[in-house]
C-alpha cells in the first residue's frame, strides 16, 4: 500500500526534514540543548560501560595469569602419611596427558631481614627443573640468574622485597624460621644467611613483595622436612578444564591424597570480582537509560514546538506514517551517532588506558593505581567482543524505543487542533 502523497517510507523528504529538526535555530535553542545533552549522555554512557567492563576483564585476566603462573592448577596434599614418596608420585603425575609440570614443593613462613629492614615472606622450596618451567618467573628475572640454583644455597626473591630490604642480586639475605632446632630449653628459631642468586618481577605486588624461592633440598633441611615435601603443585594445559584432570591425577598418584584446584583456592576472590563486575554493569546501564529518557523529553518538546509545522504537512498530504518516521529518524539519529561515537571513544581509551593513567598520575602527583592495593603493577584493559557488542546493541535498542512514543504522538496530532491553538 503506497503513501497518500506518493512518497516511499524513509524517503529523502523525511530524512531532510528530520535533519533540519536536528539543527538548532535561535528560537529553538533550548530543545537543541536537550538533544545535545542526550547525545553526550549516550556517548559517555556507552564509552564508560565499554571502558569499565574492559578494565574489569583485564584485571581478572591479569590476576588469573599471575596467580596460575605461580601457583598450580591442582594442589596435591598427603593423606594418612607424609609425602615421602614424592619423587615417584611426581613422576607418575608428570606422565598424565595434559599435565605440564608436577612440582614437589616445601613451603614455610619466615622473616626476611637485612641491615636496613625486615618483613615476613613465604619461602617455597622447588627443584630448578620445575622452576624453569614456570614462565612467569623464569622470563622475568631482572637481576642475577638461576644457574646452579640446585647446587648452591642461593635464593631467588621478588623485586619489591629486594627494594624493601635494599638488596640486590649477589647480596646476602637473612631468613629466620620460627621452628628450628629442638633443645632442652625448647625450640629455637632457625637463622640462616643466604646469597641472593636472582631477583624476579612477576608484576603482582603480593608475590613480588613476599615470595622467596629456595632449592628444594635446602628447604627440606631448613624447615626440618628431610625426606618429604609439603605438597605437589600440578600445572595443566587448560586451567579452565581442570576438573577433567582430577580423576587421572588421583589414579596416577597411587596413594591417598587430597586434591584442591585453583577455583576452590581462590573462589571467594574471583566470586567477589564477578559480583562487582555485574553490579557495575547494571549501575552504568542507568547512564544510558537516563540519556534515552532525555531523548523522550527532547522529542516531546520538539513535537509541541513543531505542532503548526506538522499540521501544515498533514494538510499538504503527508501521512501519519510519514510524520512518525520524521521524528523517529530525528530521535534515532541522536542515539545512533551517540552510541557510535561512544563506542569509538571507549575503544580509544581502552587502547591507551595505561598511558592515560600515567599522565593523570603525573598531572595530579598521586598514585592513581597503587600496586600494593590492586595487586598489579599496571592498569590492564581487555576488550571482550561479545560484551562490547551487547553494550552497543543495548544502547541502540534503548535509543530506538525512546523515540516510539514521541513519534506516535506527533503522528496522532490533529491538524485542526494544532492550527487552532497556534
Amino acid at each position: 500500500m503506497t503513501e497518500p502523497n506518493g512518497t516511499r517510507p524513509f524517503s529523502p523528504f523525511e530524512w531532510m526534514l528530520s535533519l533540519r529538526y536536528l539543527r538548532a535555530r535561535r528560537k529553538e535553542g533550548f530543545i537543541s540543548v536537550i538533544a545535545g545533552f542526550s547525545f553526550l549522555g549516550i556517548m559517555l554512557g556507552v564509552a564508560t560501560l565499554i571502558i569499565v567492563m574492559a578494565v574489569m576483564n583485564g584485571f581478572r585476566k591479569e590476576l588469573l595469569d599471575k596467580i596460575l603462573g605461580l601457583n598450580g592448577h591442582l594442589l596435591i596434599q598427603p593423606l594418612e602419611k607424609p609425602l615421602t614418596d614424592w619423587e615417584e608420585v611426581a613422576a607418575r603425575i608428570n606422565g598424565v596427558k595434559g599435565v605440564k609440570v608436577a612440582a614437589p614443593i616445601v613451603e614455610g613462613q619466615a622473616l626476611a631481614s637485612s641491615p636496613f629492614n625486615a618483613g615476613g615472606v613465604l619461602v617455597r622450596g622447588i627443584r630448578l627443573m620445575d622452576l624453569e618451567k614456570l614462565s612467569s618467573v623464569i622470563n622475568n628475572i631482572k637481576q642475577g640468574s638461576l644457574g646452579g640454583f640446585d647446587e648452591g644455597q642461593g635464593v631467588a626473591i621478588g623485586r619489591r622485597l629486594a627494594d624493601q630490604l635494599s638488596l640486590r642480586a649477589g647480596d646476602n639475605i637473612t631468613l629466620v624460621a620460627p621452628r628450628g632446632a629442638v633443645t632442652p630449653m625448647g625450640t629455637t628459631p632457625r637463622i640462616k644467611v643466604y646469597k641472593i642468586a636472582a631477583v624476579f618481577e612477576i608484576g603482582m605486588s603480593e608475590y613480588d613483595s613476599a615470595m622467596v624461592f629456595m632449592p628444594l633440598k635446602e628447604a627440606q633441611a631448613y624447615f626440618n622436612r628431610a625426606g618429604d615435601v609439603t605438597a605437589i603443585e600440578v600445572y595443566t594445559d587448560n586451567p579452565d578444564n581442570v576438573v577433567a584432570y582430577r580423576e587421572a591425577v588421583q589414579k596416577a598418584a597411587q596413594r591417598p591424597i587430597f586434591i584442591i584446584d585453583w577455583r576452590q583456592r581462590n573462589a571467594t576472590f574471583f566470586n567477589a570480582l564477578q559480583v562487582e563486575r555485574n553490579v557495575m554493569f547494571l549501575i552504568l546501564t542507568l547512564i544510558v537509560l537516563v540519556a534515552a529518557l532525555n531523548i523522550v523529553s527532547g522529542l516531546i518538546m520538539l513535537v509541541k514546538d513543531k505542532g503548526q509545522d506538522i499540521a501544515i504537512l498533514r494538510t499538504m498530504g503527508a501521512s501519519q506514517g510519514s510524520i512518525m518516521r520524521v521524528f523517529l529518524i530525528t530521535g534515532a539519529a541522536i542515539g545512533v551517532v551517540g552510541t557510535l561515537v561512544g563506542f569509538l571513544l571507549g575503544l580509544l581509551i581502552c587502547a591507551n588506558v595505561e598511558s592515560i593513567r600515567q599522565f593523570l598520575s603525573w598531572l595530579t602527583s598521586t598514585e592513581i593505581f597503587d600496586p600494593t592495593i590492586y595487586f598489579l603493577s599496571k592498569l590492564p584493559a581487555d576488550v571482550d567482543v561479545g560484551e562490547t557488542s551487547a553494550v552497543v546493541v543495548m544502547a541502540l535498542v534503548l535509543s530506538f524505543l525512546a523515540t516510539l512514543y514521541p513519534s506516535w504522538r506527533a503522528a496522532r496530532l490533529d491538524p485542526v487542533e494544532a492550527m487552532r491553538y497556534e
